[in-house]
């Protein structure tokens, strides 16, 4: 589907590969590595994943030579991804030679779409777990102990995971995600989520509340609800007969406590409602932030990518947030080079990023997935070059624009929530503002903490980062 992504924004909070935190835990004898790519819902499917091996006496470690148990859990959303992973796996079975009791498997989305190619052609892997079939690893890996070939690729129409508490790997302890919703019933012709992930099902409002209460009574400041489209979210209490939908839902995880940050991820625009937005702007801590990929400016492009708008219907909602919300940072996503793309079709996703300028965008080429409606019944004719130069002035035009906009922020006063100390330097401090702009400042005498709230004066800015100084606490 897509390849090469770009996102203009510094000092990322997510990497490719994602590790357990914990050193190897000695009162467990046996212990598994779990390494993530792709998505926020393959990280948080992680932690499910570390919960249910913890009950069955599998312990953390961050060390991949330790491990008696190694997971990848895959992405298919780009060819990129796909190729990184087939490596690693490569490099994990040079281990397996030297340790023969060390089970190698392949969680998510990529288990789903190349089971038989993964364990019979290749011989890469002992086990092959997809998405929806996590609670049947204790006997996958019974089986796999003894020779065989483990496998459970099946979709539901139901599972949730809502009454698995997950562990957090590589928790900074302030931020967490919760999963509200699994699978996609959007058919845009380019993705393969639907076929990998299954149909769309919500979870239990309440567990979902109730984990974001826990995980606020631990000290974590921050939550983001997940799903592959959040605001499609409706799940049916039967017990007091009523429907509660996203909006509802966003209210109620606010209000837990005014202490804990709301985000969500990600929007479809033709969901996000009147009743979401105005439920934002009501409460300080829903973080005025949405994500509402686009992924063309061109309403022909848009229909051959079945993404059920058009170009004018897109900009009319972009208009509607801001009209409601002025302050509301909005970001996007952008594809170059969909099938039979014109240079002018391409021209005007460049002129809907300067009508709308967009705080930072995920940006790609297209790529062809097996599997896909855009593979089964359209033509990939855009030379790969073009697709690259297309992509290229792309992250031009909204390197521009994240330069622009950020400057606009000089000078201003944030409420930032510290996550942790600066990568590049130890003696700054790292965070965010309700509109997920990163923002770094010193340390300076002040004793503060991760998980505490400053205000931050913005005194210089570069195209991804906002930097500044604390002015004050929150309630000074």
């Amino acid at each position: 589907m897509l390849e090469i992504a770009s996102k203009v924004h510094d000092e990322s909070r997510q990497g490719e590969a994602f590790a357990p935190n914990a050193v190897a835990d000695k009162q467990f004898k046996k212990h598994f590595y779990i390494e993530s790519y792709g998505c926020a819902m393959n990280f948080s499917d992680s932690e499910i994943v570390a919960s249910i091996l913890n009950t069955e006496g599998f312990g953390a470690t961050k060390n991949s030579d330790e491990a008696d148990l190694i997971f990848l859990n895959t992405c298919s959303i780009r060819d990129k991804a796909e190729q990184t992973i087939r490596k690693r796996l490569t490099e994990f079975r040079v281990i397996k030679k030297q340790k023969p009791g060390l089970l190698i498997g392949v969680l998510g989305c990529m288990a789903e779409r190349l089971k038989a190619k993964l364990l019979e052609e290749e011989k890469l892997v002992d086990l092959v777990i997809g998405p929806d079939a996590y609670r049947s690893l204790p006997s996958l890996i019974q089986e796999a102990e003894t020779g065989q070939k483990a496998v459970n690729v099946l979709l539901s129409r139901d599972e949730t995971y809502g009454d698995i508490s997950p562990i957090r790997l590589n928790s900074n302890g302030v931020t967490a995600f919760v999963s509200i919703t699994r699978g996609c019933n959007n058919m845009c012709s380019f993705c393969v989520v639907p076929f990998t992930r299954g149909r769309e099902r919500s979870r239990d409002a309440y567990s979902i509340v109730a984990e974001a209460q826990d995980l606020f009574n631990n000290g974590y400041k921050e939550v983001t609800l997940l799903g592959q489209n959040v605001d499609s979210y409706i799940w049916m209490d039967e017990q007091n007969d009523k429907s509660i939908t996203f909006a509802k839902l966003l209210e109620m995880v606010a209000l837990i406590s005014p202490e804990l940050r709301v985000r969500f991820s990600t929007s479809h625009p033709k969901d996000i409602t009147d009743e979401v937005l105005f439920t934002m702007s009501k409460y300080e801590n829903i973080c005025k932030c949405i994500h509402l990929p686009v992924q063309s400016g061109n309403t022909r492009v848009l229909e051959l990518m079945n993404r059920t708008y058009t170009r004018e219907w897109y900009i009319s909602k972009y208009n509607r947030i801001k009209e409601i919300m002025p302050d509301c940072s909005v970001t996007s996503d952008m594809i170059a080079g969909f099938c039979t793309e014109t240079e002018e079709e391409h021209n005007d996703t460049l002129s809907l990023m300067e009508l709308c300028r967009f705080d930072y965008s995920y940006m790609y080429y297209y790529s062809e997935r097996p599997g896909t409606l855009a593979e089964r019944k359209l033509e990939d004719d855009v030379p790969e070059l073009v697709k690259k130069r297309r992509l290229q002035e792309i992250i031009d035009v909204q390197s521009r624009l994240s330069r622009e906009n950020n400057q606009l922020d000089l000078g201003k006063t944030y409420k930032v929530l510290i996550e942790a100390e600066s990568k590049k330097d130890s003696s700054d401090w790292k965070g965010r503002n309700t509109h997920n702009k990163v923002l770094v400042f010193p340390k300076g005498e002040h004793q503060f903490k991760a998980g505490d709230y400053v205000m931050v004066k913005v005194n210089k800015v570069t195209q991804g980062t906002l930097l500044g100084e604390i002015v004050s606490t929150q309630n000074s």
